[in-house]
Order: C-alpha cells, then structure tokens, then sequence
C-alpha cells in the first residue's frame, strides 16, 4: 500500500544522507589529526614569515632599481621596504586567518 504522504521517510534517502553524515564524520577527523602533527605549526611558521619576506625583498629591490633609475629627494628603498612590510604583513594575516577557519 503506497502512502502519498510527503513527510515519510524514503530509504533511498535515507541512504544518502547516511552517507552524507559518515563522509562529514571522515572529514572532522581528519582535520584532527591534521592538526594534531607537530610539524602542523612549523609549517605554518614557514608559511607566514616566507609570505613576509618575499614582498618585503621584492619592495626592497625595486625601490633600490628606482633609487638607481632616478634621482629624487626621497629614498624609495625605504618607501619600498615600508610597502613590502605592509604588503607583507597583510598576506600573514590572510594566511592566518584562512588557516584558523580550517580548525
């Protein structure tokens, strides 16, 4: 006998959504472990200072290729190193941040 109530459960359904939940249960676990690993902060110590460094030397030398190129009252080095401390600082931060939501 066929129900054409909406509100009973179909098994097909059901399945999937079981399924559903034990992929979502695989997942949390996983980024448990993850972040259980030692190395998990070293890494991200890396990840933050190398994502620092490489705008802060990039801003460095370009401001040292204007200085060369030009001959102004103002040391573009130091505005470049600013910029790239800036910069820098900025993508650390955004780094964090995304790694902080992934918990």
């Amino acid at each position: 006998m066929t129900s054409d109530d909406p509100h009973q459960a179909d098994p097909v359904q059901n399945q999937g959504a079981d399924e559903i939940g034990r992929q979502a249960k695989r997942k949390l676990a996983a980024k448990k472990r993850r972040a259980r690993n030692p190395f998990y902060g070293l890494g991200l110590f890396g990840l933050v200072g190398w994502s620092v460094a490489i705008p802060t030397l990039a801003g460095t030398v370009l401001g040292l290729w204007v200085d060369a190129q030009f001959s102004t009252e103002r040391s573009w080095t130091l505005i470049g190193l600013l910029a790239g401390v800036t910069v820098g600082c900025f993508n650390a931060w955004y780094w964090i941040s995304k790694e902080s939501e992934d918990e």
